[in-house]
């Protein structure tokens, strides 16, 4: 259970770079990302998406997307982040609670659309898989590689 990517735009709609550590400031999210700070919206601070899902949806539907496609900040491998709603989990020393499901957007579908998929298809294709939203709790340093742990209770 770990980080095996993460990624940053600076605007909305803009392409999302990889880095490999970031700083999360605890009710604000990630510094230099697009949603730094939005007020209004719970669960903005930061977007989650398992490396797994991405895999079987180019598997299943024949695609090759890369993981930044998503559109989602932090790619996972080994979390069911489905599970993580309404539940506290820390990131190395870094603490979140998870928000709400990250279901699909228009915008996603459109993206992610090509000549054998519709954008109707994508958005179905990623209900229920899209990730996870969350709030930050802690400030600190996420890196790739970083353990994932749920907290019991």
């Amino acid at each position: 259970m770990m980080i095996k990517a993460i990624y940053v735009a600076k605007k909305s709609r803009q392409a999302q770079i990889g880095i490999d550590a970031v700083k999360v400031d605890a009710g604000k999210g990630i510094v230099g990302d697009r949603y730094y700070a939005k007020r209004g919206d719970v669960g903005l601070n930061i977007t989650f998406v398992e490396s797994e899902a991405i895999e079987a949806f180019n598997e299943h539907f024949e695609q090759n997307i890369e993981w930044h496609a998503t559109r989602r900040n932090i790619i996972t491998q080994g979390v069911r982040l489905n599970q993580l709603v309404g539940k506290e989990f820390s990131i190395g020393s870094v603490r979140f609670r998870g928000v709400e499901l990250c279901d699909p957007c228009a915008f996603l579908g459109h993206s992610l659309k090509n000549d054998s998929l519709s954008a109707p298809q994508v958005v179905k294709a990623w209900t229920q898989q899209g990730g996870l939203r969350a709030d930050v709790l802690t400030t600190g340093i996420l890196r790739i590689g970083a353990p994932f742990e749920i907290m019991t209770g």
